[in-house]
């Protein structure tokens, strides 16, 4: 039962997690390796809002989001626009970015175990004689709410039509009157807001901490490359392959073989099938 339900919290962390960096990467073909910079930006900002300025904390959460949305909108105009297309390039300077985020609020200070959000629901509940907080529970309930969303936005909005149909075949779209490039921004900034809204989902189980900003990314892109990229599906299923094999070695092994089944996953999954286990992208297999 442990870990039945453990395995199924530890899969939520990680299907919000990677959520957003897999929108950005489906509609605009970009891996935003600064989404981790951008995940614990998120988290501080929410912070200083809530804490600092004594704003109520669903206000701090939106404008925190509102404005990692706006920062990522404005990332793919200055960044991602004069890169787009060469993956390296892409790689190196979206990775730049997200370092130079997190050293920089190292070097502002913002460090040590007193930076922390608050739960959404306080207390534990009792499961098959498991005590789970409460707010893990919640964190289930905003992974499988956050997938219906999409699934809705991408099906019955004009931006999200749009989405679909930028990364179903661009030059299409373009032909259709659709603006890739602020299509990609739209989407860089939804993944911005999404990776933000997954900091204040998954941190409170803890403390805000720079290094949190690298695991995240590492994270998101082992469950990614593991789903495929591009595909909300994949990303569903490697969650769950990956959250209870964490799940597992932690219960009856050690913590810290997390981190080598996450990186073992990786290594295996681009050795077998480049591209993910839903994913798409030829060209990937064949140039490895």
């Amino acid at each position: 039962m442990e870990l039945l339900i453990y395995g199924l919290v530890n899969s939520a962390i990680l299907a919000v997690m990677a959520i957003g960096l897999s929108l950005t990467f489906g509609v605009s073909g970009i891996a935003n390796f600064a989404y981790g910079g951008f995940y614990i930006l998120g988290a501080y900002t929410c912070w200083g809002l809530f804490t600092q300025l004594g704003l109520p904390y669903l206000l701090s959460v939106i404008l925190s989001m509102a404005a990692l949305a706006a920062l990522g909108f404005i990332f793919y105009w200055l960044v991602f626009l004069r890169v787009r297309g060469m993956e390296i390039s892409e790689a190196i300077a979206s990775f730049g970015v997200g370092i130079a985020i997190l050293e920089f609020l190292r070097w502002w200070g913002f460090i040590g175990f007193y930076y922390n959000l608050p739960g959404f629901l306080k207390g534990s509940v009792e499961i098959g004689g498991v005590f789970v907080d409460c707010h893990r529970l919640i964190i289930i309930g905003v992974a499988l709410a956050l997938v219906i969303f999409l699934w809705l936005f991408s099906h019955y909005t004009k931006i999200g039509l749009a989405f679909r149909g930028v990364a179903q075949e661009e030059r299409t779209a373009l032909s259709l009157g659709i603006n890739s490039d602020f299509t990609a921004a739209l989407s860089v900034a939804f993944g911005s807001a999404l990776g933000v809204l997954a900091a204040i989902t998954i941190l409170p189980t803890g403390t805000i901490l720079i290094d949190k900003g690298y695991d995240a990314l590492l994270f998101a892109l082992a469950v990614g490359l593991v789903g495929g990229l591009e595909s909300t599906l994949g990303v569903l299923l490697a969650s769950l392959i990956l959250g209870f094999a964490q799940t597992a070695v932690a219960v009856y092994g050690a913590t810290h073989w997390m981190m080598v089944v996450t990186l073992g996953a990786i290594i295996i999954v681009l050795a077998v099938k480049p591209s993910g286990l839903f994913g798409k992208s030829k060209e990937l297999e064949e140039r490895v």
